[in-house]
């Protein structure tokens, strides 16, 4: 396999993201962006990454405005939202594998936000399939004590709190990955004490989507020990996904012989026993694209 390539995204405003490629020795069968948790970095999943890379897999990471190597100067800092992650960056890295990989089959895999925002990608349906992670619509109102007091004390106090003191979300005093964009935290505020996630600015701020469009095969990965993703917000997500032919696989890190799971460690080194059924999907639903298209 060769090294990961540095890659340059250019959104439809002109906001250049930092993306690294990873190819396989050969001709990929399939290509995958990966897209984020809220704040994470991409090199965070460079494990995973070059993983699927070694079995024949072309992946795109990429760190979202205001995150890691993409731009953080004051007006990004200032001005970037969840919706424009979902909205501006998402389909430019989409449109990048597009241009580049052609006609092969091109799938998305999500972490959390990454799985949560796909709705909001003009581009979404040229995807032949998505894959999630602990992805579901984070409604403070389905928590059960004593997570649901933590995550009140972060949505409600913490993030408006650092927004107006510091400018931006302090995520990281909370180990939880990178500060964030103002606007993101406020955005993830407003979402999480609504219901539906982004459904919650439907009408207001987010006036064109693509949720009820989807209707390729997905495959909905959650864990047992994910106190962020309950059944009821996973329900709750899909809901606005509602013709997506949804797979859901709901694992126990004891199936793996490992400890621990959670929202974070799927994409930990040490949880490669974990990937082998995605790269599983990839390949079948890739295999399957590609003989419908010969077919016509």
């Amino acid at each position: 396999m060769q090294p990961a390539v540095p890659v340059t995204i250019s959104c439809a405003d002109k906001t250049a993201l930092s993306a690294l490629l990873y190819l396989p020795g050969e001709s990929p069968v399939c290509a995958v962006m990966l897209a984020p948790a809220t704040g994470i970095k991409q090199r965070f999943y460079s494990h995973f990454a070059r993983y699927l890379a070694e079995q024949g897999i072309a992946v795109l990471t990429y760190d979202n405005r205001g995150i890691g190597d993409s731009p953080k100067h004051a007006q990004i800092m200032a001005n970037a939202t969840l919706q424009c992650w979902g909205q501006q960056d998402m389909p430019a890295v989409l449109a990048y594998l597009q241009n580049k990989f052609s006609p092969i089959p091109l799938h998305l895999i999500g972490h959390s936000a990454g799985g949560q925002l796909a709705g909001l990608m003009h581009n979404a349906e040229a995807l032949s399939s998505i894959v999630t992670y602990g992805s579901s619509s984070g409604s403070l109102r389905n928590f059960a004590a004593p997570y649901k007091y933590k995550a009140h004390f972060y949505m409600n106090l913490f993030i408006p709190l650092t927004n107006l003191l510091c400018g931006q979300t302090q995520s990281h005093w909370l180990g939880m990955g990178e500060p964030l964009p103002k606007g993101v935290g406020a955005q993830w505020r407003r979402w999480c004490n609504g219901q539906g996630y982004a459904k919650t600015e439907f009408g207001s701020r987010i006036h064109q989507h693509f949720y009820d469009r989807l209707t390729q095969p997905a495959l909905w990965i959650t864990a047992t020990d994910d106190e962020i993703v309950v059944p009821e917000n996973v329900d709750d997500i899909l809901s606005l996904y509602n013709n997506l032919r949804v797979t859901q696989q709901h694992i126990s890190p004891g199936d793996y012989e490992l400890a621990e799971l959670g929202h974070m460690r799927f994409f930990s080194k040490h949880s490669q026993a974990c990937w082998q059924s995605i790269v599983d999907w990839l390949l079948g639903h890739s295999f399957n694209k590609k003989c419908s298209t010969a077919s016509h």
